[in-house]
């Protein structure tokens, strides 16, 4: 389904919006900021050869000292001239719904995270889509390259509420057969779901071309585990409840997510996956910036 993001919203739904897009943009700007050269992680700056120059051509582009031997103008041309395409998964299953602390959910970690990447890109005019999922895809919102398509991502977000089961599996599946063209897909998830699924989706975008980053959202309390007293704890996704004293299950549970995590990130790694651990608690700045200077690293990696 194709969500229109154009019906009319309630007003508080319209403030969220507000404020979604205000704190993107002011994430944003203020990365670039501090940046020293503009991060394109969609543009390449290897030169390939010159083309002719015709109306409408940037004059900027012209080189200058082909024109001054031939006395024609010339275009540089570079080896990738169309700007990236990049398909946000944000994960709305269940298990999204759990928070601890003043940082809200991983939902609405995801989501802010989802958007000042969406504001990035767009910022720089590349295309932004977005797939929003449980058991299967829920919302899709096609890829553009306007600015102003920031609206569409941000009132889509805030459409869908976290619940049902996580399926992965079909999910990148079907993500893969729709993309006709080689982009970038960014998966952001709290990954609680079968992890043959999930591996065996990841490899299937990575077998037709794309580019594939995985950002693993995590509450600050499943990784550390710092609860005290006789606790009753909920399950999510329909796995029931136990009550308990959490002291007793920390060094178990906390060896199992450290293997949780460690798996995923060696497999990824195999697969030639992009993979972050990220906290609920993290700034969305810091986050960004490890996200896009290891993609400029791989990508002048491959130049050399």
């Amino acid at each position: 389904m194709t969500r229109d993001s154009s019906r009319s919203l309630p007003p508080e739904a319209v403030a969220r919006i507000s404020r979604l897009e205000l704190q993107a943009r002011t994430v944003v700007e203020g990365f670039l900021t501090g940046l020293h050269k503009s991060p394109y992680f969609g543009q390449s700056i290897e030169f390939v050869q010159h083309r002719e120059y015709v109306a409408g051509d940037d004059p900027r582009r012209i080189d200058w000292k082909a024109w001054s031997k031939t006395d024609k103008y010339y275009i540089k041309q570079y080896e990738e001239e169309t700007n990236l395409r990049c398909t946000l998964l944000v994960d709305i299953s269940e298990s999204m719904q759990f928070g601890s602390g003043s940082h809200g959910t991983k939902y609405d970690y995801a989501s802010g995270l989802a958007g000042c990447l969406a504001y990035l890109l767009l910022r720089q005019q590349d295309s932004v889509g977005l797939v929003s999922f449980a058991e299967s895809v829920r919302g899709i919102v096609p890829l553009r390259s306007k600015r102003s398509h920031i609206n569409d991502l941000l009132a889509a977000l805030h459409a869908d509420r976290p619940g049902q089961k996580t399926d992965l599996y079909s999910v990148l599946a079907k993500t893969a057969d729709q993309m006709t063209q080689r982009g970038l897909v960014v998966l952001v998830s709290d990954l609680l779901a079968p992890r043959e699924g999930l591996f065996k989706g990841l490899q299937l975008l990575r077998n037709r071309g794309h580019e594939v980053a995985v950002l693993h959202v995590l509450d600050d309390q499943e990784l550390d585990f710092e609860y005290n007293g006789t606790t009753k704890f909920e399950g999510l996704e329909a796995a029931g409840e136990l009550t308990c004293d959490p002291r007793s299950l920390r060094d178990g549970y906390l060896e199992a997510v450290r293997a949780f995590v460690d798996e995923i990130r060696r497999r990824c790694a195999g697969g030639q996956i992009d993979y972050q651990t990220i906290r609920t608690s993290e700034k969305f700045d810091a986050v960004i910036a490890h996200f896009v200077h290891h993609r400029l690293g791989q990508r002048s990696g491959t130049r050399r």
